[in-house]
């Protein structure tokens, strides 16, 4: 791939048609993208098939899930998954985990996240590739008898954390081989992420500059029409508002007066799902009316020309990597053009590998 620093989410939101994903990683390999990233839904985007299905339309993009939760599955399952997947790509494949919801693990049934578990987690699973027993284990991660894949095994899979609060963020810094960051940081609020990581990773005795740091950008050009502009940018953020809107409203330095107004208006408080799913274009209309312009303004957006200098400008805030978030390489092939125009030499120049997890 000649972009490997650049990367998009396949099957963007909610979706309800899975086999899009084959056309949108064959578009993004034709479009010279770096690495596709896989979120997990419980719907219709259950991570590892989507991972088997990108894996085996591919031959040179990267592929991550961004992120799957180490509570839903057993750990020997999740390691088979990424052993599998790891195989199948040739050594494309990074397993990315998060924290998820704690809201919905309660009705779930299923224990929360915690930085001990995923310490725990990341521990079993680079034993397990590594050809190592677990034996009469006993941690935050649970208890197992006997854990054992291959004794022939080496694999090096990387492990990528998604973070947003600073603790989160330190704490992948320092057990992680890749971190992404999240949709609608602000330039401020990226370079302290991405501090945090590298403040981790030296704490914990590691190379800094070795942690791969992906940002999140919202890219939602002038080239897309206005109704997918609104569901894109100004339904997404009100969708992510709805769920965690007091930490992102925190690591951003925003109003929480502003939130609070969000909260009590009549149409978000009664509103029965996702904004980015279920909202008119009227009900988008109107949520834009109540979001300040400065919080909408951490996205890329203008004409494909704007979209490719913000772009540019994640990597001076110290991202090593930069999702396009929110849409199809199809619907961002002008920004790219437009990136390519003015991509730094030094990019061009630094060799970087096909495994999102790594450099």
């Amino acid at each position: 791939m000649d972009l490997p620093e650049l990367g998009f989410y396949g099957l963007a939101g909610h979706s309800g048609t899975p086999r899009d994903l084959l056309d949108q990683v064959r578009a993004g390999e034709r479009l010279g993208l770096g690495a596709v990233f896989l979120s997990e839904r419980f719907t219709t985007k259950e991570a590892a098939t989507l991972s088997g299905a990108a894996g085996a339309v591919s031959e040179r993009i990267g592929i991550a899930t961004a992120a799957t939760n180490h509570n839903t599955r057993h750990p020997l399952l999740t390691a088979t998954f990424a052993t599998t997947m790891h195989r199948l790509t040739g050594g494309r494949f990074a397993l990315g985990l998060g924290r998820g919801f704690d809201m919905l693990f309660g009705v779930m049934g299923v224990p929360r996240v915690t930085s001990a578990q995923l310490a725990d987690f990341i521990g079993i699973m680079r034993r397990l590739w590594h050809g190592e027993p677990v034996v009469d284990h006993h941690g935050p991660a649970g208890d197992f008898p006997y854990l054992s894949q291959d004794a022939a095994f080496d694999e090096d899979i990387p492990i990528m954390l998604t973070a947003m609060g600073e603790r989160t963020l330190e704490f992948a810094g320092g057990i992680a081989d890749g971190v992404v960051l999240h949709t609608f940081f602000t330039d401020e609020t990226l370079a302290r992420s991405v501090a945090a990581v590298r403040r981790g990773a030296e704490k914990a005795g590691r190379d800094p500059a070795g942690v791969r740091v992906w940002s999140v950008l919202a890219t939602v050009g002038d080239h897309l029409d206005e109704e997918a502009r609104l569901r894109k940018l100004v339904g997404r953020l009100a969708t992510y508002l709805q769920g965690y809107g007091d930490l992102m409203v925190r690591v951003n330095g925003w109003d929480p007066a502003v939130l609070a107004a969000f909260r009590a208006d009549d149409l978000v408080a009664g509103f029965p799902g996702a904004f980015d799913v279920l909202a008119t274009p009227d009900q988008l209309e109107h949520v834009a009316g109540l979001l300040p312009d400065e919080w909408l303004a951490a996205a890329a957006t203008g004409s494909p020309e704007a979209c490719a200098r913000t772009v540019l400008g994640q990597f001076d805030g110290g991202a090593d990597g930069v999702i396009l978030h929110g849409v199809t390489p199809d619907e961002v092939a002008p920004v790219v053009a437009a990136y390519r125009e003015i991509r730094p030499a030094r990019l061009a120049k630094e060799p970087a590998s096909l495994n999102p997890g790594r450099f």
